[in-house]
């Protein structure tokens, strides 16, 4: 099959972040299959362009068995979000010109994965102009989840936008959902048919925390990044204002008698904010790190005891898998679950972790405790949610998958 994939944010092989869709993509070129991307210039995470995109609005290059059509993002993407909304309208129109006029080739299916939600448009567009069907992937319920943590207010935009996704969903030949939450939303919310929804969720990539479980010198590692004599729990990823961090500086303050330390790794708009909090409040057991490549993500989450995944305490995140979660998993981590919903479910199913009530500093601590006083449940649920994931949550196994279904539409 020739697949044609767009995808902003799909990552450069030195990009820090999650890179399913670059896992995904792996796999099945590694089946013979042929993958062009469209993807943007700009990181989820980043304030500019890299050098060698500026004064540039389209750079094709090779990674790995894919071509990238790298595409203009406007620069505004980060400073607010009246920026990021135009960061996503800049790359509809770029994507929709590199997608009708620079990617050459006859594509069987045109894939398109969400948030932005504005992109499926531009896919929507693509697929039409070329007789393909159109898939489109939900990896987020946007914009339930910008209206619910009150970063979209605007009512005409909110008006927009939600038709945008009554359109999309319509249009779509088939809709892959990241979880069965999202699944049951589009089925009673949005009246999708239920022929028309697939699931291929987020997972666990084992290639690489597979080879690291048998090579790494964690000892050395702890000692030369400062991290001997103490429990150390780690979250990686964005610090939006999605994600509510600053619920780990509350819960540090409840831990500073203890060894305990946050490890915070990752990017976002509000990532400077909440490091000047943590000075101002003086709190003395949450360090702040850049995002590094995926390679020393692991070797961090191997370092530690625990890997935490957090996100603003509102329903519409009960709907959603964290996608570090997984990559927890696949290091025989036990998970902090600060999310509630599916994600809980997931780690009460898998034995992984445990539950602790976003926002509540006070469950923090007494969650947290319970690990300090009984240290065997890091082994027992680590290896619990390792057996879990690799028998449900196998990122190869789900690629194959993926690519079944596509190939089930593809007259």
């Amino acid at each position: 099959m020739n697949i044609l994939l767009i995808h902003q944010y799909f990552l450069e092989d030195d990009d820090p972040g999650g890179s399913r869709w670059n896992e995904l993509t792996r796999v099945w070129t590694g089946e013979g299959h042929n993958v062009t991307i469209v993807a943007g210039m700009m990181h989820y995470n980043g304030s500019e362009k890299k050098e060698e995109y500026k004064g540039r609005h389209f750079v094709k290059k090779r990674q790995g068995a894919v071509d990238v059509w790298r595409c203009h993002v406007s620069e505004s993407y980060n400073k607010s979000f009246a920026g990021r909304l135009w960061g996503y309208f800049s790359f509809m129109f770029s994507s929709l010109y590199a997608g009708l006029f620079l990617a050459k080739g006859k594509f069987d299916a045109v894939v398109v994965t969400s948030p932005p939600l504005f992109v499926g448009i531009s896919g929507y567009l693509i697929a039409l102009f070329r007789r393909k069907p159109f898939v489109f992937e939900v990896r987020d319920l946007w914009p339930e989840s910008a209206v619910a943590t009150g970063v979209l207010t605007n009512g005409f935009i909110i008006k927009v936008a939600y038709g945008v996704e009554r359109f999309i969903y319509r249009k779509a030949r088939m809709i892959n959902v990241l979880t069965p939450a999202f699944y049951s939303t589009l089925v009673e919310k949005n009246k999708v048919p239920d022929a028309k929804l697939i699931q291929i969720s987020n997972a666990a990539d084992f290639t690489l925390s597979d080879k690291l479980l048998h090579s790494f010198d964690r000892e050395a590692f702890r000692k030369q990044h400062d991290l001997d004599g103490r429990f150390v729990i780690t979250y990686v990823g964005a610090h939006g204002v999605a994600n509510k961090l600053e619920q780990l500086l509350d819960a540090g303050l409840e831990l500073a008698d203890t060894p305990v330390l946050f490890l915070l790794i990752g990017q976002g708009m509000e990532k400077e904010r909440l490091m000047a909090m943590a000075a101002e409040r003086k709190v003395p057991n949450v360090r702040f790190l850049d995002s590094v490549p995926k390679q020393e993500v692991f070797k961090y989450i191997l370092a530690s005891e625990m890997g935490a995944s957090v996100l603003k305490r509102v329903d519409t995140f009960k709907t959603v898998y964290s996608n570090k979660t997984f990559d927890y998993m696949s290091c025989k981590k036990p998970i902090l679950m600060a999310i509630d919903g599916v994600s809980r479910k997931l780690v009460e199913d898998a034995g992984a972790g445990c539950y602790v009530e976003p926002e509540n500093p006070a469950e923090y601590s007494r969650v947290i405790r319970e690990y300090l006083a009984h240290p065997s449940l890091l082994q027992e649920q680590g290896e619990s949610g390792y057996r879990y994931a690799k028998e449900n949550y196998d990122r190869e196994v789900l690629a194959h998958r993926y690519l079944k279904y596509i190939g089930g539409i593809i007259k």
